[in-house]
């Protein structure tokens, strides 16, 4: 699969994490080589790998990157470090549960290990990571066969930001299904809204489907609502930083317009959700915390200034759609209603 391998975004090589500098694509492939946790914080910080699961996978290398060369002599001084550079890397972004969840599967993993010499424990660190990635890959598959299952061939379908094979190790989440129809000989026409202000939809998502061969159409998020009325579009697919237990889900600022607008022209709206993006301690997605991004991205959006200097800005980088415009969350368990969701996890 062309995007998956040549344009992996997150890779383990010669003991050091190698990223693909999404910020400047489609014009540049550039692979960055991280080999401390402060770089690994600065390039999810900075976008420079995006996507729930990619930065799940990226922060957990980091981590290990951030305790490989601990000198503690004992299991509890090893822990409290390894705990210290969790903590630091779960500041880099805050709405996307799987930057979490990850950190806290690699710190139970070293629990796990219990009193073992320390070069263990950072092995076992390093091998948590490589675990995370791989099952993300099997996750991804399966969230597309189950969603390829709503799905027909000649349908066109519209999405938002980028929840593909560059958001993960492989396949995307809402895209997956993209991929999957392709391998059948299905003709799927894809819409990829071009996700405002940093561009997502346009620089990623219309590119790897386009190096991929998938029948995409770029269109600006302002026309969604006329691709729906023409009866371009028979379903919505986005993906999620962050499902709460009621089904509320957080994702790229612009997906709770989409849904808006799907339930106004009766077409279904999924969600493509890995069980580490749903987060039964959050009530409803309310208590969701948004990340707002720097003025610059709006006012300057690509370097180029489109805007008055001085102007006050607004840049959430998330919104929150209710539940109630979701058709259905699709896990790597099945397809669930939104207020089922919490038994995906069962």
């Amino acid at each position: 699969m062309t995007t998956s391998t040549q344009l992996a975004p997150v890779k383990w090589e010669n003991d050091a994490l190698v990223l693909l500098d999404q910020t400047l694509l489609p014009v540049e492939t550039v692979y960055l080589t991280l080999t401390t946790s402060e770089q690994v914080w600065d390039s999810i910080r900075s976008m420079q790998v995006r996507g729930a699961p990619a930065i799940g996978m990226s922060a957990a290398y980091g981590l290990y990157l951030g305790v490989r060369n601990s000198e503690a002599a004992d299991h509890e001084s090893f822990w409290n470090e390894l705990k210290a550079q969790a903590d630091y890397l779960g500041t880099s972004r805050p709405t996307a549960v799987n930057l979490f969840w990850a950190l806290d599967r690699v710190k139970a993993r070293v629990q796990q290990e219990g009193a073992k010499p320390v070069a263990e424990l950072k092995a076992a660190v390093l091998d948590e990571a490589l675990a995370i990635q791989k099952e993300d890959a099997e996750v991804c598959r399966t969230i597309g066969e189950h969603l390829l299952t709503l799905l027909h061939d000649g349908m066109g379908v519209l999405t938002h930001c980028n929840p593909g094979a560059l958001a993960t190790a492989a396949y995307g989440t809402a895209t997956a299904p993209f991929y999957l129809a392709k391998e059948r000989g299905w003709d799927l026409k894809v819409y990829a809204d071009e996700t405002r202000p940093v561009l997502q939809g346009a620089r990623l998502t219309a590119y790897e489907l386009q190096q991929a061969g998938i029948d995409v159409t770029l269109i600006c998020d302002n026309m969604a609502a006329m691709v729906m009325s023409q009866g371009k579009v028979q379903a919505v697919i986005v993906g999620t930083d962050r499902v709460a237990a009621n089904g509320d889900v957080a994702n790229k600022i612009g997906t709770y317009g989409v849904a808006v607008l799907a339930k106004a022209h009766g077409i279904p709206f999924y969600v493509a959700a890995p069980l580490s993006s749903v987060d039964l301690e959050t009530p409803t997605g309310a208590d969701i915390p948004i990340e707002e991004r720097p003025a610059e991205e709006i006012t300057r959006g690509l370097g180029k200034q489109v805007a008055p200097d001085g102007v006050k800005v607004y840049n959430p980088a998330f919104d929150v759609t209710p539940a109630a415009y979701i058709t259905a969350i699709v896990t790597e368990t099945g397809i669930f209603k939104p207020e089922e969701i919490g038994t995906s996890k069962k």
